[in-house]
């Protein structure tokens, strides 16, 4: 890994404010690698990619320390330490990362809403192995949660539910009969219900993010989680879009990575290519350092967090645009190869930038930024 990741991570250290567990996945990442690229071409939900990482312990890592998770003292260590674990997981495997990240979403929403009883049933969950994932987004009607005595009952389905029918469980968002929206933990295993007949897609295939059907399951009250209306709560909800940033950012890394392994010794004694390279490397450490910043942020619960991660998407959108056309310019026609990492990486992060509205979101941050003269307030760089 990088010096200056290393030093950071002394740093952090040398404070007792953090460990560095980037090495339980990179002693996997070979592993995660070669899976990736079969479950890619099956394509099927990416089973022993998710069992080496279960088998790391890195399910349980960032889940609530009463659910068994780590206790890193502050919200900085632990954001510190999820980036540099998202970002190698995304260097692996972009399908990888996204189930991943939607985990560690989920084990969010349980540390900020969860009682202590349900705190206790998770830990029992993450004992046996589960992995969780967050599915909000819906086809009309929507999903809805109706009164059925003294319990509840779901009627709808979910539309691009990463892990559906592969995963244990999923933090579902569905609407009241008071019209507020409620977190719901529902099964997601179940075969029957998944239908991933629609998830014809030229990349992120293994994520198997099809459609999910709710309709009859019986909800208790212990299933929901927290209160109407938590889930859309700010800053957290804008601002933690920094985790699936430091996924793609691992993506960017690692087609560096390969365009660099793959230069030929003409390309590298060749100035223009050099030049290509050059820019390659700049566009990624570019993204670093604004999701390195966007993580720290959102860690502090910022006021600006929300707005500096909307702009921190396209910078990351833009830095994945130019390595990826840099990469195909340096390496070729092989680069396109199928079976070749680049053209898998490419595949991947041209789909996962489509995450929902990156030129809104865009838009959105320079409205607030035109208001105020951002570096004039900003402690952060004396």
């Amino acid at each position: 890994m990088r010096q200056t990741d290393q030093r950071q991570s002394s740093q952090l250290q040398s404070h007792g404010r953090a460990q560095d567990f980037r090495p339980r996945v990179e002693a996997v990442f070979d592993q995660l690698v070669e899976s990736g690229a079969r479950y890619d071409a099956a394509p099927l939900y990416p089973l022993e990619s998710v069992e080496a990482l279960r088998a790391a312990g890195m399910h349980r890592l960032f889940a609530p320390p009463d659910s068994g998770g780590q206790s890193f003292g502050d919200a900085e260590a632990e954001n510190t330490a999820l980036l540099n674990v998202l970002r190698v997981i995304g260097r692996a495997d972009l399908s990888l990362g996204r189930i991943f990240e939607g985990h560690v979403n989920a084990l969010k929403l349980f540390a900020w809403f969860g009682s202590a009883a349900q705190k206790a049933a998770l830990a029992t969950s993450l004992r046996d192995g589960a992995f969780y994932g967050v599915w909000a987004t819906e086809p009309p009607p929507g999903v809805t949660l109706t009164r059925d005595g003294d319990n509840w009952v779901l009627s709808g389905s979910k539309a691009f539910a990463t892990g559906a029918g592969g995963l244990a469980h999923a933090v579902v968002t569905a609407r009241r009969e008071d019209g507020g929206t409620q977190l719901v933990v529902v099964p997601a295993g179940c075969p029957g219900r998944a239908d991933l007949s629609g998830w014809r897609v030229r990349g992120m295939r293994a994520t198997g993010s099809g459609t999910y059907d709710l309709s009859g399951l019986n909800i208790s009250e212990t299933d929901l989680l927290g209160s109407p209306g938590d889930y859309g709560g700010e800053p957290r909800f804008t601002a933690g879009a920094w985790r699936f940033l430091a996924v793609q950012l691992g993506g960017i890394e690692g087609l560096l990575a390969e365009t660099r392994s793959a230069m030929s010794e003409v390309a590298r004694g060749d100035p223009l290519q050099r030049v290509k390279f050059a820019e390659a490397v700049a566009a990624t450490r570019t993204a670093y350092l604004w999701v390195r910043e966007a993580a720290q942020r959102a860690a502090d619960d910022a006021a600006d967090a929300p707005d500096f991660v909307r702009l921190t998407r396209g910078v990351v959108e833009r830095a994945a645009f130019d390595v990826m056309e840099l990469a195909a310019r340096i390496v070729g026609t092989r680069s396109a190869f199928d079976g070749q990492r680049i053209d898998k990486i490419t595949r991947d992060l041209g789909l996962y930038l489509r995450q929902a509205g990156p030129d809104h979101a865009r838009d959105q941050a320079a409205i607030a930024w035109l208001d105020h003269d951002v570096w004039g307030q900003d402690d952060r760089l004396w």
